[in-house]
């Protein structure tokens, strides 16, 4: 069967034909009830990656389960708490879960190749380059890239769920045609699965359905990211024109059958810069810059660069070229943009236009604030 482009991918039905792929999967879904790596749950999805793989597909797998892998060795009775023994269990824990992964690999005559990232790594141009071209040609040559979050030197990305979002981004980075998102639930449901009424929500084409769905349950003892995170990675994929399947690690095989399991979410956008990605869903902002309803109308249905004369106040401190929120007089977040500006030359340009900057300032004073091409939309939150 030929490879189908992800532009053409429109279905659940053509999954099947999708030429590459990446696959997430939670500690949840590889370790035992008492948290420790479990090496039979591990080799049932390798085996599915394994027969995708051999069907002619590209795979990249971001695996979580350091933590956990480390858990037993190190004595523990538990997933710790604090961030130098999460660190310290990664550490130990590594080694041991890319042994196991490359024991069932080879198995099926596979070779795999370890690839340690930050979300970082994935929009900073050389690093996005490097780990572009470094994936590609792996890929090229018949390997299966083990992709995981650097959790022995990550410090909030261990406590945030981060390979959910490392693996939209990865997705993005090796331009996949398709994600799959393996956890310890089949689906997402229309509440919590173990309550009862709550149904199986089988396809999404647009995120905005979902309004009044309860996706707060937290999520496994062992795991760091629950529904949630799943939903902030499902918009990054999708808003790039990538679709994806949740479902469970016991479904996996069905679902990259191309069969009713699991959730569909279907692609809403087209590929976008991937500095814009990074602005939308993975910055960490700096300030806020609080618009007036002129502004918030310039910006958001117009599109046009935002000008000192819209905006009414500025909070936080940020430095000239630094992300930064953009929100209307209620708070809510309505844009993130690269700021031209430094925070303390800000406040003497609030409210003026940029010919009476110019006139009294002088020239380079007269630019805007954001420029259209460093800002990005966001849906709004209060």
């Amino acid at each position: 069967m030929g490879a189908v482009s992800a532009a053409a991918l429109l279905g659940r039905d053509q999954l099947p034909g999708a030429g590459r792929i990446v696959v997430k999967v939670g500690s949840s879904s590889l370790t035992t009830p008492d948290g420790h790596l479990d090496p039979a749950r591990l080799g049932a999805v390798v085996d599915v990656l394994a027969a995708r793989r051999a069907a002619g597909a590209q795979v990249v797998l971001v695996s979580s389960g350091a933590i956990a892998a480390g858990i037993g060795p190190l004595g523990l009775a538990a997933r710790p708490r604090d961030l130098a023994t999460q660190q310290a269990a990664a550490s130990v824990g590594q080694g041991l879960l890319v042994a196991h992964y490359t024991r069932a690999f080879a198995a099926h005559g596979l070779t795999v190749a370890q690839v340690l990232l930050t979300a970082e790594d994935t929009w900073r141009r050389g690093q996005y380059r490097n780990a572009h071209r470094a994936l590609t040609r792996l890929l090229d040559l018949g390997v299966v890239p083990i992709i995981n979050e650097n959790d022995a030197v990550a410090t909030d990305e261990i406590r945030f769920g981060d390979n959910d979002r490392l693996a939209a981004l990865v997705s993005h980075l090796v331009h996949a045609d398709a994600l799959v998102l393996l956890t310890d639930v089949d689906a997402l449901y229309t509440g919590p699965p173990s309550r009862a009424g709550s149904r199986r929500i089988a396809d999404v084409q647009a995120l905005d359905e979902l309004a009044g769905i309860d996706v707060t349950a937290r999520g496994s003892a062992v795991g760091t990211g629950g529904m949630v995170t799943k939903l902030e990675s499902v918009a990054i994929a999708t808003q790039s024109g990538i679709p994806v399947v949740l479902t469970s690690a016991a479904r996996a095989g069905d679902a990259l059958a191309g069969q009713d399991v699991g959730t569909w979410f279907a692609a809403t956008g087209r590929r976008r810069s991937i500095r814009l990605l990074w602005l939308a869903h993975a910055a960490r902002t700096r300030g806020r810059l609080v618009l007036d309803d002129g502004a918030v109308r310039a910006v958001v249905e117009r599109r046009t660069s935002l000008l000192p004369a819209g905006v009414t106040d500025v909070e936080g401190t940020f430095e000239a070229g630094d992300p930064i929120e953009l929100v209307d007089g209620s708070g809510a977040v309505v844009a993130r943009g690269l700021v031209a500006y430094g925070s303390e030359e800000v406040p003497q340009l609030l409210g003026r236009t940029t010919a009476d900057l110019r006139a009294e300032l002088g020239p380079g004073w007269d630019r805007e604030l954001v420029h259209r091409d460093d800002l990005v939309l966001v849906r709004r939150r209060r």
